[in-house]
């Protein structure tokens, strides 16, 4: 079912996630539902990554219930749209996936999850985004909101449990199956670059399109995010995603991409001149950033933090900045004018 991923990973990590949580309670957590694009056609399909972690479950609405020694889903009220669309929920296929046995169907599920909570003070689960996060101008799935309503519906004094801080603590070490994913979405992602950079294209779509076909072939599902194909001033818009524009014959090409190997993206940024002879201007920007980016490398080792190390590279981008006179003080405003972006996050 899984290239990188056995039954024994999914088993292994709810194994963990019981030793971190100590308590009694009952856990409860919800897979993402689907969301509609227009009309009767969803998006598509995404699980919630640590759904998925545990369960290795690629469809909507299931719950995963732990209540002591015991663990079932609960699948979600028969819909024939469903069935006929999608082929509906299949017992045997979800118990050789996530190694959980019991699997019960919505009325019975819900059944037997409503008794446990109606005797408990505490259900651990993880905790809702809030409907519209609006630093990232996006709207929540509404799974976990949902499900955290169903939990109160069944017991309203009960108190619930974040699981987020040990889903956090698991998933921030990943386990040898998740790098080997993560490695082959790299170099997929590798592959797919390097063949853009030795082409020619008239329109950003082009290289989209380049990118996503070699993606496919190549063993991955796609693109692990809406990918970034912008020329020229476009692509001082950091995450400008239409990727519709002409690519002019002195413009850069700027790739902001990742393949998606079994719910593990890579994420490589590159920039490349379509022409010869880029300007000199061009190839001043372009070694004023290959200079920040090997600064930035050379502070990479274990113990390092994030915060600080952005810090040491924002002072380093500032003389880079001003030496390409773009600045004439470093500043932290002056600096973030031209450098608005983090320099890292976390891959997975």
């Amino acid at each position: 079912m899984y290239q990188h991923f056995s039954t024994e990973f999914f088993v292994n990590n709810r194994k963990r996630l019981r030793e971190l949580f100590v308590g009694t309670a009952p856990i409860a957590i919800t897979a993402h539902g689907s969301v509609q694009r227009n009309g009767d056609g969803p998006y598509g399909f995404r699980q919630d990554s640590s759904f998925w972690y545990l369960t290795g479950i690629n469809q909507p609405d299931v719950i995963l219930v732990f209540d002591k020694n015991k663990e079932y889903l609960i699948v979600p009220e028969e819909q024939a749209y469903y069935d006929i669309f999608h082929g509906g929920y299949k017992a045997a296929e979800l118990t050789a996936i996530s190694g959980i046995e019991t699997i019960y169907s919505h009325s019975d599920g819900w059944k037997q999850l409503n008794s446990r909570l109606k005797k408990s003070k505490h259900v651990a689960t993880l905790a809702a985004m809030p409907p519209y996060v609006k630093e990232l101008g996006l709207y929540a799935n509404p799974a976990r909101t949902r499900l955290i309503k169903h939990l109160k519906e069944a017991n309203p004094k009960i108190e619930l449990l974040d699981l987020r801080p040990q889903l956090a603590l698991m998933r921030v070490i990943k386990q040898e199956p998740e790098l080997a994913a993560l490695q082959q979405a790299i170099d997929i992602t590798v592959k797919g670059l390097k063949f853009v950079q030795k082409h020619q294209y008239d329109f950003e779509y082009e290289a989209e399109a380049a990118l996503t076909n070699i993606f496919r072939k190549s063993g991955a599902r796609g693109h692990g995010f809406s990918p970034i194909v912008s020329a020229g001033e476009r692509a001082c818009a950091l995450h400008q995603e239409d990727n519709a524009a002409a690519i002019g014959p002195k413009d850069l090409l700027t790739l902001d991409v990742g393949a998606e190997v079994e719910n593990y993206t890579a994420d490589i940024t590159r920039t490349y001149s379509q022409t010869q002879s880029p300007t000199r201007r061009q190839r001043a920007v372009h070694a004023a950033v290959l200079a920040v980016q090997d600064y930035g490398f050379s502070l990479v080792k274990p113990g390092a933090l994030i915060r600080e190390n952005e810090k040491l590279i924002e002072d380093f981008m500032g003389e880079k900045l001003r030496e390409l006179g773009l600045i004439k003080t470093i500043d932290h405003e002056s600096v973030r004018k031209f450098f608005p972006h983090a320099t890292s996050h976390f891959l997975g």
